[in-house]
């Protein structure tokens, strides 16, 4: 057998940044422990991405030049270049014809292993020349065990509606914990569907979860960004389903901001609070509130009592944060509360000594950076696997509190946002926040201990190498 100590690995994502970017940060890891990368990328996205990129002399950009599919604007290439959602689905079936250029790189660049994930053609690329697959997930095994086998994909005739997923699988690991609710569950149904007509055709007329589906049964291995001793339950209900290796990376702990000063707007504004007071809210750069939900929830903030700065983006039908503040809003908060519809050094505030709460939608790499802080969290879900963040982190571990919300149509009243922030923010008059804060503690220590990370990749780094045994 050749010596396989260090490995050639392409990665192939999803067009998406939120896909695009944890696929870099495994690659930085990988680099450490001497593995060569090359790393399939929209032509014009590389440039976003490129300051990612820790290692270049190990990992390569491979441009990928995306063919236009009718519906996109023109040079779309990523979820980030189209205005709307509804776009997607174009962007799935523009990737989908870049197959023949990928198949050309893997036979010329000739890689050990292609890690991809919603490319579920990649397998049947890639085992007629000798190259293994990995299937690397940017949800959580919570979430992959959830939703996995709840559809017959094969049979037509199979009904999908707001029941099929309401409720956990039988054999599910805290089961009860982890059931949705029915505003959530419509998600769920959308992702089982087809895309409708128009949406490019081809495999493009494959639904998200059908993807996920293939491949998981087709790739070789399996492979999470996670840790056993935070999901360890539902890793090993994944492994008991799918009978094959189930590599984990573990946290991935994202690299230190390039820039360390924080911007001095902030640095005065947060600095004139006392220490732990400040919410900080920050709902991800796709949630676009309704007007209505926009002020219930800077409503609740002023009920709170506390300080707070919220980056959101300006709600449906307003051009600015600022048009969209509940009447007389300015006036009663005056200079203890900011509303900043742009971008922020979300790290950098989390990491500020006023700020004492991170109010949440629960995207990965916000959970990530709220339990590595000393923040409280507070979580309002978004989407798919926000919700299963939310689950795990609110029932399962208990550091921190979900909002509550309509059954029906999740909305969330001024009253929830103001009882969920209080409840951490006031620990040493609650039992419940005294325990959150405790648990949140544990995880922190957990996640920054030193070996942690690096037994992870060190092994994460092995079980690759022997997938070509």
């Amino acid at each position: 057998m050749e010596d396989v100590s260090t490995l050639h690995i392409a990665m192939f994502p999803w067009f998406a940044l939120g896909h695009i970017t944890p696929f870099l940060h495994v690659s930085n890891k990988l680099a450490q422990k001497g593995h060569k990368i090359s790393f399939f990328i929209p032509t014009k996205t590389q440039s976003k991405i490129d300051h990612f990129n820790r290692s270049p002399h190990l990992i390569t950009f491979i441009p990928i030049a995306v063919p236009h599919v009718d519906g996109l604007p023109s040079g779309a290439e990523t979820t980030s270049d189209v205005p709307n959602p509804q776009l997607f689905p174009l962007i799935t079936a523009a990737m989908e014809r870049t197959e023949p250029d990928v198949e050309i790189l893997l036979r010329n660049l000739k890689p050990d292993i292609v890690f991809f994930d919603f490319a579920h053609w990649i397998p049947k690329l890639a085992r007629p020349l000798g190259i293994r697959t990995v299937f690397y997930c940017i949800i959580s095994p919570l979430t992959v065990g959830y939703s996995y086998g709840r559809v017959d994909f094969d049979d037509e005739d199979s009904q999908i509606s707001e029941q099929t997923f309401l409720h956990s699988p039988p054999d599910f690991p805290e089961s009860s914990a982890m059931n949705l609710h029915l505003h959530e569950t419509r998600l769920f149904v959308v992702k089982s569907k087809p895309p409708p007509s128009g949406s490019g055709g081809g495999t493009g007329r494959i639904s998200l979860l059908h993807r996920l589906n293939i491949s998981l049964k087709d790739s070789d291995a399996l492979a999470f960004k996670a840790c056993r001793e935070i999901e360890g339950p539902f890793i090993e209900y994944l492994e008991r389903k799918f009978r094959k290796p189930l590599l984990l990376a573990g946290p991935v702990i994202p690299e230190p901001p390039v820039s360390t000063n924080l911007d001095e707007k902030w640095v005065n504004f947060l600095g004139s609070f006392k220490a732990g007071s400040v919410i900080y809210c920050a709902l991800g750069s796709e949630w676009t509130l309704t007007k209505d939900q926009f002020q219930e929830l800077l409503l609740g903030f002023e009920l709170s009592g506390s300080p707070f700065l919220a980056v959101l983006k300006p709600p449906h039908g307003s051009e600015t944060v600022e048009e969209a503040l509940p009447e007389g809003f300015g006036e009663r908060v005056g200079e203890r509360g900011v509303v900043h519809g742009g971008w922020i050094q979300q790290r950098l505030i989390l990491e500020h000594p006023s700020v004492g709460c991170f109010v949440t939608h629960c995207g990965s790499g916000s959970v990530m950076e709220g339990l590595l802080s000393k923040c409280e969290l507070v979580m309002i879900p978004h989407e798919g696997d926000h919700f299963f963040q939310a689950r795990l982190l609110g029932k399962v571990l208990e550091a921190g509190v979900e909002v509550e919300r309509a059954e029906e149509d999740g909305f969330f009243t001024r009253e929830s946002v103001r009882k969920a922030v209080r409840a951490v923010m006031e620990e040493n008059d609650s039992e419940i926040g005294r325990k959150i804060k405790a648990n949140r503690v544990k995880y922190r220590e957990l996640l920054l201990r030193k070996d942690l990370e690096s037994f992870y990749v060190d092994d994460f780094s092995q079980k690759l190498k022997t997938l070509l045994v």
